[in-house]
């Protein structure tokens, strides 16, 4: 069950032999590995804490804050990548790429899992 609720974590690793049989820039690997890992803490941190509150806008505030911030996280990682690679295209795009297929799995998984997840109760 771990690999199929963590399939992005599950690709991540995979991911590196692939990067390093093709010839890929580690770079790109390492900016997406790096922003993906820390995106994720934060969604759990910030998940878990928004669980424990019983105020709405606590809850809200947190759940929006961390979607933006990590998005942002995630896509300033990336230009970062590119800029210390010396504005190689190749870098920013492979860390792109493996970001968005590793997004794609976690969204998808997500979706599906979702119904079968337990869920506070709300109010009546």
């Amino acid at each position: 069950m771990f690999a199929i609720k963590h399939l992005d974590l599950v690709l991540l690793v995979l991911a590196l032999p692939i990067f390093i049989v093709a010839g890929w820039p580690l770079g790109g690997y390492a900016a997406a590995a790096i922003a993906w890992i820390a995106q994720s803490a934060i969604h759990h941190y910030t998940e878990r804490r928004a669980a424990a509150s019983d105020d709405p806008k606590t809850v809200v505030g947190l759940t929006a804050g961390s979607m933006i911030g990590r998005g942002w996280l995630v896509a300033l990682t990336i230009f970062a990548a590119y800029l210390i690679a010396g504005s190689d295209d190749a870098v920013g795009l492979a860390a792109a790429v493996l970001v968005v297929v590793l997004f794609t799995a976690y969204f998808t998984v997500s979706l599906i899992l979702r119904p079968f997840e337990n869920h506070r109760e709300l109010p009546s």
